[in-house]
């Protein structure tokens, strides 16, 4: 099939939901191919997983696509997130553009079809994350006004060289300690809003200059999130730590693995009541961690995590593990007039 020109090539409208398999594959092989690009030494996705990914959604979440083609061929894909009971003034965007097909204006299409969601929903803030592993997005983020509202450090730690005898003090607790640690895949229906009101802690962790309002997290939202990981395959090790004396849990860690990337795990939130800090509850739950995946996940070689780059407190405890500097993530915020 011949390649259409590049004023041939607009942002059509696309429902995953709907769309036959072979074009969500098609998606599914961009993200490859973009993930490919802008990090080389990484085990790469699935285009079957990114299919999958692409139609799921959260609890009272929207989401808007638009592809690109190029005959059966997808060369730009956009997305424009948006929750419709919180958060209400803003939107979460992402634009991939195919590596060869880059500085064509296709960017700039898919922008434009996203502005006009985000106009009809009256979202007047969209936000946005970048990598400096892939500059292209950090210079289009600029190119269309928007400011770097939360700078955060890409770490990431080897597995074969965490300190044995750190871990082992950081999970030494006093005589008569009133906590307990949970270790979990899916939480029990018994703690789950119990860990629901526990992750909203992350309501403190610092948000920069984005324009964002406190997150509710309800028990359906973390039933739906368990159910797209078992859809795609993926799997969260959980671990949570309770006061006995309440049945509070004041401390919680999470990671995430995929079989088929064996190699690498992300490590995602970890929190701590502020009543709590101090204690040594963090510390805890972090190097406990690391000796669960290391022993459920022996093909893991790195762990990544985000930070941002004024989280001072999570930024020490992942240096003192061996956390070091691999990359800087942005999350971006553009005003809309």
């Amino acid at each position: 099939m011949t390649a259409l020109s590049r004023n041939e090539l607009k942002a059509t409208a696309f429902d995953p939901r709907s769309a036959p398999q072979e074009q969500r594959l098609a998606v599914g092989r961009l993200l490859r191919d973009a993930f490919v690009f802008a990090y080389p030494g990484d085990p790469p996705p699935l285009p079957e997983k990114e299919a999958i990914s692409l139609a799921q959604l959260n609890p009272d979440e929207q989401m808007d696509h638009f592809v690109v083609w190029d005959g059966d061929r997808a060369v730009g894909w956009a997305k424009l997130g948006y929750d419709l009971k919180q958060n209400t003034h803003s939107a979460h965007a992402r634009i991939v553009v195919h590596p060869t097909r880059r500085r064509q204006g296709l960017g700039t299409r898919l922008w434009a079809a996203l502005r006009e969601v985000a106009d009809r929903e009256g979202r007047r803030v969209v936000m946005a994350g970048t990598s400096s592993r892939s500059p292209a997005g950090e210079a289009f983020a600029e190119h269309l006004g928007a400011e770097a509202a939360l700078p955060n450090r890409q770490s990431q730690l080897d597995l074969s060289t965490v300190d044995a005898d750190l871990l082992a003090r950081w999970q030494t607790r006093p005589d008569g300690d009133p906590y307990r640690l949970h270790v979990w895949r899916t939480i029990p229906d018994e703690y789950l809003e119990r860990m629901a009101d526990m992750m909203m802690v992350m309501n403190t962790a610092p948000r920069g200059d984005l324009e964002m309002e406190d997150w509710t997290i309800t028990t359906d939202m973390i039933r739906a999130w368990d159910a797209m990981l078992e859809e795609a395959g993926e799997v969260r090790f959980l671990m949570a730590v309770e006061d006995t004396r309440s049945g509070q849990i004041d401390s919680f860690t999470e990671m995430f693995w995929q079989p088929e990337r064996a190699a690498l795990l992300h490590q995602g939130a970890t929190g701590v009541r502020p009543m709590a800090r101090g204690l040594g509850l963090g510390k805890w739950v972090k190097a406990a961690m690391i000796e669960h995946v290391r022993r459920q996940c022996p093909e893991a070689r790195f762990v990544r995590t985000n930070n941002a780059t004024v989280n001072e407190a999570m930024l020490g405890i992942n240096e003192a593990m061996g956390f070091e500097p691999w990359a800087t993530f942005t999350e971006w915020q553009l005003k809309l007039s």
